[in-house]
């Protein structure tokens, strides 16, 4: 029996591959892409608390921040793309 070796996908592929306005979210592991369950429930509620705390904060210190809808984050050294729940990015950085 042969098994078929998978071609692992890179950070820039990944972003080139990835679908316009899908309903489904994937994330690239270790050169794997994984299609993401969307987080539901308390996970959202928690998340939906959580930005309305920050940016209450940032925008009473009057702080170039936002919290992008969706971003990935690609850790150095590694083959991966993370969605994260939250991420706080200071636009005067960008």
């Amino acid at each position: 029996m042969t098994q078929t070796l998978r071609k692992l996908v890179t950070f820039d592929e990944f972003i080139a591959w990835y679908p316009e306005n899908s309903q489904r979210r994937y994330e690239l592991h270790d050169g794997v892409i994984v299609e993401m369950a969307p987080p539901t429930g308390d996970h959202e509620q928690i998340i939906g608390f959580l930005v309305g705390e920050i940016v209450t904060e940032y925008k009473r210190l009057k702080l170039p921040y936002f919290i992008p809808k969706t971003a990935f984050i690609k850790p150095t050294q590694s083959e991966a793309a993370y969605s994260p729940d939250v991420l706080l990015l200071n636009n005067s950085k960008l």
